[in-house]
């Protein structure tokens, strides 16, 4: 009887362990790979930034040769596009125009580095139009000028104001400091 006792308590830790990870991440295709030494984006270094949490940097496309980089505490930058960057496949997002939005949550201990879609969640399941794009806001939360939702960035994209709904769409992420790699993939 001990002896099954010890696998029924086995399989129970590892079940539990493994929890729900099927909807933290989203299933749309996003892939951003971006090396800030040799372009030095301070908008972005201070989003990749560890010691810095709760400030988010928006990234999109600017033009052919330019990629641009806003924060939520007023930085941008609009960094020319190196002949690495401009060899890599760049897809930011749902919709590629609006971007994605990186940044360390200020809620963990260690910081959590977070990657989401600049699109509302909600009203892109609702209508299937990538329209929405998110305004960010300086204390960590994203808005929908559409459906009002606000979402907290700070801990795990959740809606914190407005209407119930989906959280923000995520994507893995990883960054090797403020002047290092910068990784998005899905």
């Amino acid at each position: 009887m001990k002896r099954y006792t010890y696998y029924i308590i086995a399989m129970l830790a590892i079940f539990t362990a493994c929890g729900n990870t099927d909807y933290e991440y989203s299933n749309y295709p996003c892939y951003f790979i971006f090396e800030n030494d040799a372009s030095r984006s301070a908008a972005l270094a201070s989003a990749m930034n560890s010691m810095s949490p709760g400030i988010f940097c928006r990234i999109t496309t600017s033009g052919e040769n330019h990629f641009l980089f806003e924060s939520n505490q007023g930085l941008s930058d609009r960094p020319v596009l190196t002949a690495i960057d401009q060899q890599r496949t760049v897809r930011l997002g749902t919709y590629n125009e609006t971007g994605i939005i990186v940044g360390y949550g200020n809620l963990n201990n260690p910081a959590t580095f977070y990657a989401y879609d600049s699109q509302c969640p909600n009203c892109y399941k609702n209508t299937s139009l990538p329209r929405y794009k998110l305004t960010m806001n300086t204390d960590g939360t994203a808005e929908c000028g559409s459906c009002s939702r606000k979402y907290d960035m700070n801990n795990g994209g959740i809606v914190v104001s407005g209407d119930s709904g989906d959280k923000l769409i995520r994507y893995h992420a990883s960054t090797t400091g403020p002047q290092g790699v910068l990784s998005v993939t899905n």
